[in-house]
């Protein structure tokens, strides 16, 4: 296990550097998706880009937050006198979060037209958080040789 150093360097904008050009990316998608036609290829796109660069979002931001003890993927927790539950919870965070928040997105579609445009997204957005979800607990079991965490 490799120890991180909690003390920061550099501005704002280098320590957050990542997050904030994922960020601009995404906010750039939303805003050529909000005028496109979503029958037409250019339209479908942005919306599959909505979708693809909101997974990428959510892997940069909640792995800097929660953890799963086990995957590639996440950092170790650092050990805390608590209960056996809060360790747990502490341990599993990144997927309980991925969980509730792609259930949200789940009820969100279901009540919404499939077909719309906004509909259309968020079906995109449920199928990243699945499979965001499924990367994290994969590679609690799973390794590829060659690769860094392999």
């Amino acid at each position: 296990m490799v120890l991180r150093s909690t003390r920061r360097t550099g501005t704002f904008l280098q320590q957050h550097s990542l997050s904030l050009i994922v960020a601009g990316i995404l906010a750039l998608w939303i805003a050529l998706y909000r005028s496109a036609d979503p029958q037409t290829h250019l339209g479908a796109f942005y919306g599959n880009a909505i979708a693809d660069w909101t997974g990428t979002l959510v892997i940069v931001l909640l792995t800097k937050f929660f953890f799963e003890q086990g995957s590639k993927e996440s950092r170790s927790p650092r050990p805390r006198g608590r209960s056996r539950i809060a360790h747990f919870l502490q341990c599993h965070s990144l997927t309980i979060v991925l969980i509730i928040s792609g259930a949200a997105w789940a009820v969100a579609f279901a009540r919404m037209d499939p077909n719309g445009k906004t509909g259309q997204v968020i079906g995109n957005i449920v199928s990243e958080w699945t499979q965001v979800l499924g990367l994290v607990v994969i590679t609690k079991y799973a390794h590829e040789v060659g690769s860094k965490e392999g």
